[in-house]
């Protein structure tokens, strides 16, 4: 199945199930964009359902926000998150290259490591800052965890699955760093049980769940749970975050913005 088309179905299982756990990571992205902002809009690649936007409104009141995604099912929720906000626009579309537009802050959480190339979209979502514009990207890398239910999931797969090529990371560079670290936040869920459910009907398995079918699913779940502890699971996931500020020397002169 087409990944903008899992993520469709998933939206309203999303919003509800993981944008709640996931508010963490979405308030410490925020957090870091500190200090005077040059003008131009705060851009959201890779919105989702738009859980940024409430901090991002409270914090930036007086500037345009602009989120992007390819799947119709997020846009519509985040347009819905954004009705009644006349400086706030949801566009449908690539969030992968922005090249072509120039703005002050880029946020983009959990989205980044989706991707097809997501050390080519980093760089182009850096190469759109203004001078002294800030960017704030939180994504999870190839080692969340060592022991909980996103670990758990990954040793199963692999039984099914072949490991995807996670050789991106290495090349995630861009220029201005200022923030390059892991940051945790403790995450529970009611049972394993759930917590699979979840992931194969409204997180980022919905795509290749919907494309081997029920009995795959089935087989899956089985062995997860045959694995996996009884009773609420605690876990601490670790994301990177990185941090980087624009100079007039690593920004490229303004160009007319498309959106």
């Amino acid at each position: 199945m087409d990944i903008a088309r899992g993520w469709d179905l998933a939206a309203a299982g999303y919003e509800s199930y993981y944008v709640p756990r996931f508010a963490p990571w979405v308030d410490t992205a925020v957090r870091a964009i500190t200090g005077a902002l040059p003008d131009g809009p705060i851009l959201v690649p890779c919105c989702g359902t738009f859980p940024e936007l409430d901090a991002l409104v409270k914090s930036f009141p007086d500037r345009e926000i602009v989120g992007i995604d390819l799947s119709e099912g997020m846009v519509r929720l985040a347009r819905e998150r954004a009705a009644g906000l006349p400086r706030v626009r949801v566009v449908q579309g690539d969030a992968s290259s922005l090249d072509d537009h120039r703005c002050a802050a880029v946020v983009s959480v959990f989205g980044l490591q989706q991707l097809p190339e997501p050390d080519a979209a980093l760089r182009s979502w850096a190469s759109t800052l203004r001078p002294g514009g800030v960017l704030s990207v939180v994504f999870w890398p190839g080692n969340i965890e060592t022991d909980g239910p996103f670990s758990l999931l990954s040793k199963v797969l692999r039984a099914h699955v072949p490991a995807g090529d996670r050789s991106w990371e290495e090349r995630l560079t861009v220029p201005g760093v200022v923030v390059d670290e892991d940051v945790a936040h403790p995450m529970s869920h009611p049972s394993a049980e759930e917590f699979f459910t979840a992931h194969t009907e409204s997180g980022p398995l919905r795509p290749l769940a919907d494309d081997r079918g029920p009995e795959f699913v089935a087989r899956l779940r089985e062995e997860f749970l045959r694995l996996a502890p009884s009773g609420e699971w605690r876990h601490r996931p670790r994301a990177r975050h990185i941090v980087a500020r624009s100079t007039p020397k690593q920004s490229l002169a303004p160009q007319q913005q498309t959106w």
